[in-house]
């Protein structure tokens, strides 16, 4: 599939000869956008496996419909009776808790099974990408569940949005979030050796390119349980949060709404919200 700018369509159109078709399609290219719909949901304060869970089912439950679909074209059957694919934008804080990926290594988790449970922090090997990570109270950890085939079938371009919409919401703070090379997720002062402080940490998984796990926004985080892990795998560098660089506590539910604004405008859709999940 070729997609051709709205201008370059017209001109294109225009030295064609196709004057009265062009002037049509221009009114056109010029009506609002519908936004795509996103349900929104904040679950409060959930221990890891309850939303991991959670998302499984609502993953499960959008691959199931994507398939009866394509089953039923394949089979030249009607489709409008079929139930679609939503998207869902979830938020949540965990008690403590460490998260290793798929193709993380054990040997960044610097506490033994033993000192985990007398510390009170749960682990997990899980389905995402990415090495090991923290997740705590005062922490924001979201998790768009997004069908990317009414998006863009581009993982790169998918974390490289979720990076802009943290990047715009630590912007409303007064701090540059940057990238660094190489490294997904979002710094600040990438450039400068020896003072790389990494605020947030992202982390996805694709099934018929519907997205499940996200990110991991420091906001009032206790930074020192980072210290019993090798924060991604990445040695010799530093985390850091909202409150640490702000010197006071953030207010957690103004960068919630300030971030769901940011992926209003990023991924251009319309979040509607519905009641938390117990």
């Amino acid at each position: 599939m070729i997609y051709v700018a709205k201008s370059e369509l017209a001109l294109l159109l225009h030295d064609n000869g196709f004057c009265r078709l062009s002037h049509r399609i221009e009114l056109l290219l010029h009506l609002p956008v519908m936004r795509q719909k996103v349900f929104f949901k904040d679950l409060g304060l959930m221990r890891y496996k309850h939303s991991w869970d959670y998302q499984e089912a609502v993953l499960q439950e959008a691959v199931a419909a994507k398939s009866a679909i394509r089953e039923a074209m394949d089979n030249n059957i009607d489709i409008d009776g079929l139930a679609q694919t939503e998207h869902k934008l979830l938020f949540v804080e965990h008690p403590h808790v460490y998260t290793l990926g798929k193709s993380g290594n054990i040997d960044n988790v610097l506490l033994s099974e033993e000192n985990l449970a007398k510390r009170g922090i749960d682990f997990f090997r899980i389905n995402r990408g990415g090495d090991i990570t923290y997740h705590g109270p005062g922490q924001l950890v979201g998790y768009p569940i997004f069908d990317l085939e009414k998006f863009y079938t581009d993982i790169g371009k998918y974390l490289r949005n979720i990076e802009e919409v943290m990047i715009r919401t630590l912007a409303e703070y007064g701090l540059k979030g940057q990238r660094s090379p190489g490294e997904t997720g979002v710094w600040l002062d990438p450039d400068k050796r020896g003072h790389e402080r990494k605020i947030c940490a992202i982390g996805v998984r694709t099934s018929r390119w519907i997205t499940m796990h996200g990110f991991a926004l420091n906001v009032n985080t206790n930074l020192d349980y980072f210290q019993f892990i090798i924060p991604c795998g990445i040695q010799n560098k530093q985390v850091t949060s909202l409150q640490k660089e702000l010197g006071q506590e953030a207010d957690m539910n103004d960068v919630k709404r300030v971030m769901k604004q940011y992926f209003e405008e990023v991924f251009e859709i319309e979040l509607t919200t519905e009641h938390s999940v117990q």
